[in-house]
């Protein structure tokens, strides 16, 4: 398998994973709108109480995810970094043929971490 084989199929197998993350919100989203139930009923208390018992283990659980992913590829920038693209194709005062696109790639990712950083802290 090629390496850009191998992107491809990283590629699909996390937009798979977001894809069934997408419909498990979809499902959650039904689920607390299905809690206004308990409210008509008369049992406010207990669609509160389950709404917020939701809300803070879904943030624990998407902080944690969070936190994670960003101290991993932090940890990898300095190898990351060690990835701009060099050799014959240098062209002089230009550098490399691909440096632009991986130094915007690099940069992208260097500001997704600090918005993880953010959202987790």
């Amino acid at each position: 398998m090629t390496e850009t084989d191998l992107a491809r199929e990283a590629r699909q197998n996390i937009a798979r994973h977001l894809a069934d993350l997408h419909r498990l919100h979809i499902q959650l989203a039904t689920d607390s709108r299905a809690l206004k139930a308990l409210t008509l009923s008369g049992r406010a208390q207990a669609e509160i109480e389950i709404a917020a018992e939701m809300l803070e283990q879904y943030m624990a659980a998407t902080g944690a995810f969070l936190e994670n992913m960003r101290g991993r590829y932090e940890a990898r920038l300095g190898l990351l970094r060690r990835g701009e693209p060099t050799g014959v194709e240098a062209v002089p005062g230009q550098g490399a043929l691909g440096h632009g696109a991986f130094w915007y790639a690099f940069s992208r990712l260097c500001s997704v971490l600090r918005m993880a950083e953010r959202r987790s802290g």
